[in-house]
């Protein structure tokens, strides 16, 4: 003790003497400072010179699109075109996620795809020049804002051509949510996009409410409640009509009126762009010579051949082949929905191209078969995607061979459309329970080996709820005979086929006794199933819903995926799988969903 004390008071004594040692300690502070300073400056540089540059970058679009080497193209059989609405953040029901998009166009340009330009289609069409080998015309519809701000940085990554489509009314106006037309023109310089339009305005004409009441003409930010409206038209698909639907205005009445909307089309983009963009979209596709009044047909067709030098007329197919008009060309837009497989399942179907799927979480992937369709694994969640018209399939492998088992999961697919849970499933013999939500409803089979399925339970299940903004419009958008003749269509109660709702099922099977609940409600409890059916594994299942007449590919959600052995000899449950996210990985991925909504929040807001 007294050698510590003694070396302290030493220590004091000499920090305590005048002289050179105590100049000597306040030059060192002062250097010391002096470097704190440099490296804090040298920092405070280095971060202002990178927002400086990403700042230039955003405003200047110092990036470039570097052109292919079109001489080494030899493909003379076709394209594909995918356009979408819009891009945002984290996606809405009519908006894809930017990293949803992120992936999708991952996926095609690792699987070769070569993004074309407007010239390269007329090109192929008018001189017969060659294409890539995976040719895509890829486009976004709408001229929103979001689509530029998120967009842009994946055309650079991926050097990307895109189509920018907007509404010619909404040049020059004071709608921030559209891009305007010097913006247009900055981005057209970087070479990344080119330019279209979707028409003059989004109005629709003809339309009657889900009472049968007539409501008139209204335009796209006029309609605030559309789960209300069951039949419309859009302005220049069809005659003005009256609540009986006979027309208010004749041939020449018409002609005049769809004149004029071409007519606005033209000097407004001339004034603002200097030129009429080459490419069309039309809004509604697929009613131009598919059925809609020939006059009217006729009376588009020629303003559309006399402006545009191509018209993208038709939507559901994505290919176009060397014999598709250029005034018929047809293009997909990927649903919010979709999962990447899913766009490449479309492809695959429409142009016989086998495609490589995504598999996402090797770990969990390779837990399962994948006996029909395509899976994709994301943290807590598998998505299982159908083939065409057909069932995707997992299969948990090692599961062979289980009786008595429990299995619970959050099952977040498209209410429209079948998801199916399978136990004690004997691949050889064929037989198995089968538990599934179908269009909104619990239904139970059982299928012992060698027989039909047999459906034991069902149950319709608590009402979906959906905001009008969520809603898409997916009705015809032409009148058939009998509707015209009648003045108006019956009432449609369907769920709309892009609405999701998750329901946490849990399903517990011990001897022959099974029990089943949908959102913590029993449903079913002590229900006896036939005794063949003794053994097997557990598989996933999903598929299309014929109420879906657009898309027969369907994309099942399964979350939180947890399967027990009930067998164990201890009376303990063995678990079999697991993908739910528990502890510390549970509580981040929750703060970042909260995160996620707040700004998304805020940018709605504000």
């Amino acid at each position: 003790m007294r050698s510590k004390r003694g070396r302290s008071h030493k220590k004091e004594s000499v920090l305590s003497k005048p002289g050179k040692p105590k100049r000597h300690r306040l030059a060192l502070n002062i250097r010391k400072k002096e470097r704190v300073k440099v490296i804090k400056t040298v920092s405070q540089s280095a971060i202002l010179l990178v927002v400086g540059v990403m700042l230039y970058n955003a405003v200047f679009n110092v990036e470039k699109y570097v052109e292919p080497d079109r001489a080494a193209w030899t493909n003379q059989k076709g394209f594909i075109a995918l356009s979408y609405f819009g891009v945002a953040r984290n996606g809405t029901p009519k908006l894809v996620a930017k990293s949803q998009l992120d992936e999708q166009l991952k996926a095609l340009y690792e699987q070769g795809y070569t993004t074309i330009s407007q010239q390269d289609v007329l090109d192929y069409y008018q001189k017969g020049k060659a294409l890539p080998e995976k040719a895509l015309f890829l486009s976004f519809e709408d001229g929103r804002n979001d689509s530029s701000l998120f967009a842009q940085p994946l055309l650079e990554k991926y050097n990307y051509k895109a189509t920018f489509l907007s509404y010619a009314n909404k040049m020059g106006n004071s709608d921030q949510k559209f891009v305007q037309p010097k913006e247009m023109l900055k981005m057209s310089d970087t070479g990344f996009w080119e330019l279209g339009t979707n028409g003059y305005r989004l109005t629709y004409i003809n339309i009657f409410d889900k009472k049968g009441r007539f409501v008139g003409v209204r335009d796209e930010n006029e309609l605030t409640h559309k789960e209300n409206v069951e039949y419309y038209n859009h302005y220049l698909m069809d005659f003005l009509r009256d609540d009986n639907m006979i027309p208010v205005e004749d041939k020449s009445e018409m002609r005049v009126r769809i004149d004029e909307d071409y007519k606005a089309m033209k000097d407004i983009y001339s004034d603002t762009l200097g030129y009429v963009p080459s490419v069309y979209m039309i809004m509604h596709a697929n009613a131009l010579h598919e059925g809609m009044n020939r006059l009217v047909s006729d009376a588009n067709s020629e303003n559309i051949q006399d402006l545009f030098k191509m018209h993208f007329n038709r939507e559901g197919q994505t290919y176009n082949t060397s014999q598709t008009s250029l005034y018929d060309l047809t293009r997909v837009q990927p649903a919010p929905y979709w999962f990447t497989n899913h766009l490449l399942m479309k492809i695959q179907k429409d142009t016989g191209q086998r495609m490589e799927f995504v598999r996402g979480d090797a770990e969990y992937a390779d837990r399962w078969t994948v006996v029909n369709g395509a899976a994709q694994f994301l943290e807590n969640r598998i998505a299982l995607t159908s083939p065409s018209a057909g069932a995707g399939m997992l299969y948990l492998k090692e599961s062979d061979g289980q009786q008595d088992v429990k299995l619970t999961a959050k099952l977040a697919g498209n209410v429209v459309g079948k998801q199916s849970v399978y136990l004690r499933y004997d691949r050889q013999n064929g037989s198995f329970l089968r538990v599934t939500l179908e269009d909104n409803e619990l239904i139970v089979e059982q299928k012992k080996p060698g027989q039909a399925a047999e459906q034991i339970f069902t149950r319709e299940l608590s009402t979906v709820q959906w905001k009008s903004e969520d809603l898409a419009f997916e009705k015809a958008t032409v009148y058939t005979k009998e509707q015209t003749l009648s003045g108006g269509p019956a009432t449609d109660e369907q769920i709309p086929i892009n609405i999701q709702q998750t329901r946490q099922l849990e399903i517990s099977l011990q001897g022959d006794r099974l029990q089943v609940k949908i959102d913590a409600e029993s449903l079913l409890s002590d229900r006896a199933i036939d005794s063949a059916i003794k053994s097997g594994g557990i598989a996933l299942e999903s598929k299309y819903s014929e109420q879906n007449k657009k898309d027969d590919i369907y994309d099942g959600v399964f979350d939180d995926v947890q399967v027990q052995s009930l067998g164990s000899g201890d009376g303990q449950p063995t678990l079999l799988f697991s993908n739910q996210q528990t502890g510390l990985q549970g509580v981040i991925n929750k703060l970042k969903k909260q995160t996620n909504a707040v700004v998304d929040w805020m940018i709605d807001t504000f």
